[in-house]
C-alpha cells in the first residue's frame, strides 16, 4: 500500500514538470520569436540594389520606413527590433544590398560597413549651373546648394577665386566621392585633386609663361573651343601667347560667343563684335574674367607646353586630301590672315 506521505510528493514533481516543460515551451517560442526577428527572411531582393540614406534620416524607424518603400524588406518591425538589439547606429551613404543578404542582422552588417563611393566624371561642362546640375544628381548635396557656394564671392575669395574663375578649379578627370558628402566636401575635394595636378613641372612652366595657374586654364579654355584636334592646339595656343606678349586683343570668337550667350552660333558676325561684355575679346585686350569652357588636361598642356613660332593669326581653311579636317590656316601677317579668310569662304560658297 501506498504511503499517504509519497503522493504529495509525486502531486509537486508533477506539478514541477508541467511547470517546467510549459516555461520550456514558452522559452523555445519566444527565442523562436527572436531568432526569426533577426535571422528570417525578411528582404525580397531578387537583384543587387543600391539604397541611398540621408543625413537627415535620423531614426531606426525612420530608416526601415524608407527601406520598406525602396520595397527592400518586407516586415518594418523585425528591422527595428533587429538594429535596436544590435545598437545600429545610423549612418547615412549610398550602401549595395546584395540578393544573397536575406536577414535582418546580415542587412544591419552591410548598412554598418564601408559605403559605396560614387565616381564624378565631368570634362565637357561650359558653366557652373552645367557642373552644379550633374554634381546635384550623383551625391546628396543638390545642385542649389553646390550653385550657391560657387557663385559665393567672399568664400570664394579666401580660396584665391571668383564666381568668374572658379571653374579653374575643376580638373576634368573622373573622381571618387561619397555619395553623402556636402557641397563644402565636394569643393574641398577639388581643390586637393587641383593642387595635385598642379605640380612643380606645370607650375614652373606657368611661372616661364608669366601666367597663374588660372590665367593657364582661362586660356586653355579658349584652345579648347578653337580646335577639337589636338595635336595642333600647341600651335593655337602660340599665337595667342604671341598676341598676349604683344598686348594684342585676342580676337577669339569663341569667347564672342560665349558674351553672347547663344551656343548655337556657328559663325560670328560683325553684329556679334558689337555685344558689350568683358568676355569679348574683340573689344577688350588680355584675357576675359574666367574660363569660356572646362577646359581638358591636353589643353592646359598645350598652353604650358607651346609651339613656339611668329604666327599671329588663324582661321578655318578648306578640308585638304590626306590631312585631318577643322584644322586652321596660320599666318604672320594680317594680309596672309585675310588671303587665309578668303580662301575659306570661297570654299564654304561652293558647299
Amino acid at each position: 500500500m501506498e504511503s499517504t506521505e509519497t503522493k504529495p510528493k509525486r502531486s509537486w514533481l508533477k506539478l514541477f514538470l508541467g511547470l517546467f516543460f510549459t516555461l520550456a515551451i514558452v522559452g523555445a517560442a519566444i527565442g523562436y520569436y527572436f531568432y526569426n526577428q533577426m535571422f528570417g527572411v525578411n528582404l525580397q531582393l531578387k537583384e543587387a540594389r543600391v539604397v541611398s540614406i540621408p543625413k537627415n534620416c535620423q531614426s531606426i524607424e525612420q530608416l526601415a520606413t524608407l527601406l520598406e518603400e525602396e520595397k527592400i524588406i518586407k516586415n518594418k518591425g523585425s528591422f527595428v527590433f533587429t538594429a535596436n538589439q544590435m545598437k545600429y547606429s545610423i549612418k547615412s551613404g549610398k550602401y549595395k544590398i546584395a540578393p544573397s543578404i536575406q536577414n535582418n542582422r546580415h542587412l544591419v552588417r552591410v548598412l554598418r560597413g564601408r559605403q559605396l563611393a560614387v565616381r564624378l566624371t565631368f570634362h565637357n561642362f561650359r558653366i557652373k549651373q552645367q557642373l552644379a546640375g550633374y554634381v546635384g544628381q550623383q551625391i546628396e548635396a543638390d545642385s542649389l546648394e553646390v550653385i550657391q557656394l560657387l557663385e559665393d564671392a567672399n568664400f570664394l575669395a579666401q580660396f584665391g577665386y571668383t564666381p568668374e574663375n572658379v571653374m579653374a578649379a575643376f580638373i576634368p578627370n573622373t573622381y571618387e566621392v561619397y555619395w553623402d558628402c556636402d557641397a563644402l566636401t565636394f569643393w574641398k575635394k577639388m581643390l586637393k585633386e587641383n593642387k595635385k595636378f598642379w605640380n612643380e613641372e606645370r607650375l614652373a612652366k606657368a611661372k616661364k609663361l608669366e601666367l597663374s595657374p588660372i590665367e593657364v586654364y582661362i586660356l586653355a579654355s579658349i584652345v579648347e573651343s578653337e580646335s577639337q584636334y589636338k595635336p595642333e592646339r600647341p600651335k593655337i595656343a602660340g599665337v595667342y601667347l604671341n598676341r598676349l606678349r604683344k598686348k594684342w586683343a585676342l580676337g577669339a570668337d569663341p569667347t564672342v560667343i560665349f558674351a553672347v550667350g547663344d551656343f548655337s552660333i556657328r559663325r560670328v558676325l560683325e553684329s556679334h563684335l558689337l555685344v558689350e561684355s568683358p568676355y569679348n575679346t574683340y573689344k577688350y585686350a588680355g584675357l576675359p574674367p574666367g574660363p569660356i569652357y572646362m577646359s581638358s588636361i591636353n589643353s592646359i598642356d598645350a598652353v604650358l607646353s607651346p609651339e613656339t613660332h611668329q604666327y599671329m593669326f588663324f582661321c578655318a581653311k578648306p578640308p585638304e586630301a590626306g590631312q585631318a579636317p577643322n584644322t586652321h590656316a596660320f599666318a604672320v601677317s594680317h594680309r596672309a590672315h585675310i588671303n587665309n579668310a578668303r580662301r575659306y569662304q570661297r570654299w564654304i560658297r561652293t558647299q
